[in-house]
Formats: C-alpha cells, sequence, structure tokens
C-alpha cells in the first residue's frame, strides 16, 4: 500500500471513531450525524466516504452484537472501558466480522495506532490483545439458544433490546420478529415517488439513466421507483428539478390509499418530513379539470416545516402551504373544513429501524403505552377536522397493536366514522388480508417495504 494510501485510512478511521464518540458523548441520532459527516467530507474518493458510512452505520446498528463479541474476550466489560476505547473496539471488530474486504492485520494494527493518537499509548497493547483473540476465535463465539431462549437470540444476533425482541415476539410471533430484526440491519435501497403533475414514469426512468443511476419499478405502486447507485441524491438534475421525492413505498400507500379527488381540502396536521404532504400536493396538482385544491401542512416547529418549504419550492408546488401549530390544540377555523385529515401521527418507529441505526436503543417499554394515549388525544382533536363525507387517514410507522389496530378500532367505538376497505390499494401488496376492516399492517422483512401501518375511516 502507498503512503498517500495508508494515510487516506487513518484519516476515515479518525473520522469514524470521532462521529462514533461524538454521538455517544451527545446522545443524538447517528444517522444526523452520518449525514453531516459525509456532507463535510464530499471532497473524500466515493471509495473513503462509502466506508466510512458502512463502518459507521455497522457500529452503530450491531452495536449489542459486537459489544457480546468483545465482552467474551476482554476482561474489562465493554461498559467500564473510557469512551475513545470502547468506539476503536466496536469499529474494529465490526471490521473483523462483517467487512471481509478489510483485512484483519489492517483493522487492528490501525485501531492500535488511533489509540496511540488518541492519548491512549498505555492501552495500545490492550487493544492490539483483545482485538487479536477476537479475530482468532471469531468462529467460537457463543450466542444464545433460539429455541430455548428465542428472546436473547433474537436481541444478541440482531443487536435490539431484549425488552423489543421479546416484545415483537409476543405480538407477530418468532419468524416475523426475525425477519423484521434481519431486514433492519445493511444496506437499504432508495425508494422514490415519481412526481406525476411533472413527468410520466417511463421519461423519469429513462432521465435518471442517462445520469448514471438505476431506477427499477418498485411492485407495489407503478409510480414507485427503487433507486441504486446512488451517492450523492442532491447531485442528480431529475432530482433537483423537481422531478421526483424520496418517500418509502409504505407512505405512498397510504396516500394511495385515501382516495383524494379533485379540488380537496387535505390537513396533514403531524407533517414533517412532508413526504405525505407532498404526495397529495401531486396528486392535486394532476388533476386538469381546473380545480386543483390545497393542502395545509402543519407540525410544531419551524424547523420540522422547513423541509417542506425546501421541498414545496424544489417541485414549484403552489398548492401547499405550511404552518406551526400543536396538533393536541384545537382549531376552530378547520371544524369540519377537510376533504382529508393526514394523522401521520408521532410513534415507536418500530418499523424504521432500518432507517434509523440507533432508534432500537432509545425507545423504552414504557413509551409503547404513553404513545398510544398522544394518537388518542391528537385524533380527539383533529377527528373534529374532518367534514360529513370527508376521510381520516390515520397512520403510524410502527407494527406495535396498541399504537395501530387497538388505536383504529378506538376510532370508530369513539366517533362518528366508518372504516374504508383498501382492497383496491394494496392488489399487489403480499399478505395483507385485513383491508376489509379498513387497516393494513405492513412488515418490514415481510414486505418490500418500511414496518408501516394504514388505516382509513370516512365521517358519517
Amino acid at each position: 500500500m502507498a503512503a498517500e494510501d495508508e494515510e487516506n485510512v487513518a484519516d476515515e478511521r479518525t473520522v469514524i471513531l470521532e462521529a462514533l464518540v461524538f454521538i455517544e458523548k451527545n446522545d443524538v441520532y447517528a444517522d444526523s450525524v452520518i449525514k453531516d459527516v459525509l456532507d463535510k467530507y464530499s471532497y473524500l474518493p466515493s471509495s473513503s466516504r462509502a466506508f466510512i458510512k458502512r463502518v459507521l452505520e455497522g457500529s452503530t446498528e450491531r452495536r449489542i452484537e459486537l459489544d457480546h463479541i468483545i465482552d467474551q474476550v476482554s476482561k474489562t466489560p465493554v461498559n467500564r472501558m473510557k469512551p475513545v476505547i470502547r468506539s476503536i473496539m466496536r469499529m474494529s471488530v465490526y471490521q473483523l466480522k462483517y467487512m471481509d474486504s478489510v483485512p484483519a492485520s489492517a483493522a487492528i494494527n490501525e485501531a492500535v495506532s488511533l489509540a496511540g493518537r488518541k492519548g491512549f499509548k498505555t492501552l495500545k497493547a490492550f487493544v492490539n490483545g483483545v482485538l487479536r483473540n477476537i479475530e482468532r476465535n471469531l468462529d467460537r463465539i457463543s450466542y444464545p439458544d433460539r429455541n430455548t431462549d428465542p428472546g436473547s437470540f433474537l436481541s444478541i444476533r440482531y443487536s435490539c433490546p431484549l425488552w423489543l425482541t421479546e416484545h415483537l415476539i409476543s405480538e407477530r410471533g418468532f419468524e416475523y420478529a426475525k425477519r423484521m430484526l434481519e431486514s433492519s440491519l445493511g444496506a437499504r435501497d432508495l425508494t422514490v415517488r415519481t412526481n406525476l403533475s411533472k413527468i410520466s414514469v417511463s421519461d423519469l426512468m429513462e432521465r435518471l439513466k442517462e445520469e448514471g443511476v438505476d431506477p427499477k419499478e418498485h411492485p407495489y405502486l407503478p409510480y414507485a421507483l427503487i433507486l441504486k447507485n446512488v451517492e450523492n441524491l442532491r447531485s442528480i438534475k431529475a432530482f433537483k428539478e423537481g422531478l421526483f421525492q424520496v418517500q418509502d413505498v409504505s407512505s405512498q400507500l397510504a396516500i394511495e390509499a385515501a382516495g383524494i379527488k379533485e379540488g380537496s381540502f387535505v390537513v396533514d396536521v403531524c407533517a414533517s418530513p412532508g413526504g405525505k404532504a407532498l404526495h397529495a400536493a401531486d396528486i392535486l396538482a394532476s388533476f386538469k379539470g381546473g380545480s386543483e385544491g390545497s393542502v395545509l401542512a402543519r407540525d410544531l416547529t419551524e424547523n420540522k416545516l422547513a423541509l417542506i418549504d425546501e421541498n414545496a419550492a424544489r417541485h414549484a408546488f403552489s398548492n401547499i402551504r405550511t404552518g406551526v401549530w400543536d396538533a393536541l390544540i384545537y382549531d376552530p377555523g378547520l371544524k369540519e373544513k377537510a376533504d382529508l385529515v393526514i394523522a401521520d401521527l408521532p410513534c415507536s418507529g418500530i418499523g424504521i429501524i432500518g432507517r434509523k441505526a440507533d432508534i432500537k436503543y432509545r425507545i423504552v417499554k414504557e413509551d409503547l403505552e404513553s404513545l398510544s394515549k398522544l394518537q388518542r388525544d391528537i385524533l380527539s382533536v383533529v377527528s373534529s377536522y374532518v367534514k360529513k363525507g370527508g376521510r381520516l387517514l390515520y397512520s403510524t410507522c410502527t407494527v406495535d397493536r396498541c399504537e395501530n389496530e387497538d388505536n383504529a378500532a378506538w376510532i370508530t367505538e369513539n366517533f362518528p366514522f366508518k372504516p374504508l376497505p383498501l382492497e383496491g390499494v394494496i392488489r399487489e401488496v403480499p399478505g395483507c388480508d385485513s383491508f376489509d376492516k379498513g387497516y393494513i399492517q405492513l412488515i418490514n422483512g415481510v414486505h418490500l417495504c418500511d414496518g408501516f401501518f394504514i388505516s382509513l375511516f370516512e365521517r358519517i
């Protein structure tokens, strides 16, 4: 390896270490830090940025397993290590176990060098000894037995807190829980929605191919595309021109289910980051009858709405406006005014743990009950905005029954709404057999999308 290449490798690992220490010290979400890091070091070669991204994501999402491996070898448990050493060990063990392209000697030698450069010269021998021992014994690391202790097996193998693996098993069964957790690890393709008011799917696919992007049609919706070979989204001309929007197909299905009609007034009460509001605006802009309708997108802060404003400007949508509003506070000016209320409400986020690598470490069991109550409190307010004959779309990005099926039943029990069947929407989605009840539960790892709950009601 040339001297210049060796320096690049050292720089990459220094960037990774500093990011991991920053995440732990400041208790911030890893996905936002990773984005900032990649933006900051955009001048690095694509191979360097890819290495940084993979090790940062992998060290975060597989943290429980990495700690399990380290603790089987090290006399000093991970939770008693100094933060810098702890992060060096995690990122190095991730490379040893999951990156065949990285020679074990390089991973270990760079770890030892990092420890020295960060002021821990006295611990270089410790780092070297533990990592070399792990490298020799990786194939002999023991895991809990999946038959006698399925919760612990899933917890360690897929790096998920034990209470959550046991909860998922009780809610959906072992096999579904395993598939959910399995799908949450590793690289994910980018799913986008074609802005049909601006371009056809075939024309967008052609444009993307011309820019070196490999688009594939998603099997669930004709205007949903899966993009491969995307390194820098903002460099794609078709993106800058507002021809498509990043949005998981599960979220797209929710708006497809709503059946938005020409001239509708749509209110999105918890709109950030804005995918559904923008999708609704695109549908309304697609009608050619002259009565375009409009979307009111609300959320708690200006910061939450800034991204919606940015995307609306990029798409040149004139039929969407944003406003700061707490969804728990009743707005008398909206009473029975909306043709559609989108209530995609705060939830535990269990369905998107593959997109937010550390959300699973932040939620606790008590959150499920409190979030379910918060959802009902918001629904009690915003349901009154729906006009007679209008619709209420209730959705979450989780798979928890108390936040989903239980709350859907609660809506019809307490308010003048009837569930609407969703058969037409999910004709291409296998395994969704509850559409006649007015809801579908999409499960990450089972379906080709995030874990997501969609329910639709009509005011009577």
